[in-house]
């Protein structure tokens, strides 16, 4: 069986977000693992519109062309990492409609999260989780939050224009660490458990 893939989601698509660089970040540490392969996503190229299909594509196929080429796109990973900001205590519209947008294709897969903000989106990555059952995902409990003071450190309203994720590694590494094993664990999992189900239905 081949090793994992995961896609890496930015969840924002304004022209100022900060989400590139802890994506970028995020990905570098899940190939430098060694077990998985990673891709970015990113929400901004993808131009999904509002979500107006009659159900989700659990009940019936999109018609829209862009959701489908979304569904399509996200069918070829096994687990996922959502780059989170925090839009007034949830997660930005873009990121809820682009999940709205899938089901089949999110289901059994884990979902992790990197958040950033000042409280690190912790009030949006726990949103982001309750949606996540919904959708049939595994949360992975370890999770990165890039908060307060150390954000300031590597963000423009910090007054820092070139900051490197990098530069605060020292302060979550760990996490970051502790989100790749158990990322690793439930996607090898998870794809084993589909292919046998996948075969069974055979």
């Amino acid at each position: 069986m081949t090793s994992p893939r995961i896609a890496v989601i930015i969840g924002t698509t304004r022209p100022t977000r900060f989400g590139h660089k802890p994506a970028e970040w995020i990905k570098s540490k899940i190939e430098q693992d060694g077990r998985m392969s990673a891709d970015i996503l990113d929400l901004a190229e993808y131009d999904l519109p509002m979500f107006e299909e009659m159900a989700s594509n659990k009940w019936m196929p999109s018609k829209d062309p862009k959701a489908v080429k979304w569904q399509e796109d996200l069918a070829k990973y096994d687990g996922y990492v959502f780059i989170v900001a925090e839009y007034n205590h949830s997660i930005s519209g873009a990121l809820k409609n682009a999940l709205d947008q899938a089901f089949v294709e999110w289901d059994k897969k884990p979902a992790a999260v990197v958040g950033y903000g000042g409280t690190g989106a912790a009030r949006a990555v726990e949103h982001l989780r309750n949606i996540a059952v919904e959708l049939r995902m595994v949360n992975v409990a370890s999770a990165v939050h890039i908060a307060g003071g150390e954000l300031m450190k590597v963000h423009p309203l910090g007054g820092v224009q070139d900051g490197k994720i990098e530069d605060i590694e020292p302060v979550i590494g760990p996490s970051a660490k502790a989100l790749v094993d158990e990322l690793y664990w439930w996607a090898d999992l998870l794809k084993g458990a589909r292919a046998e189900a996948q075969a069974k239905a055979a």
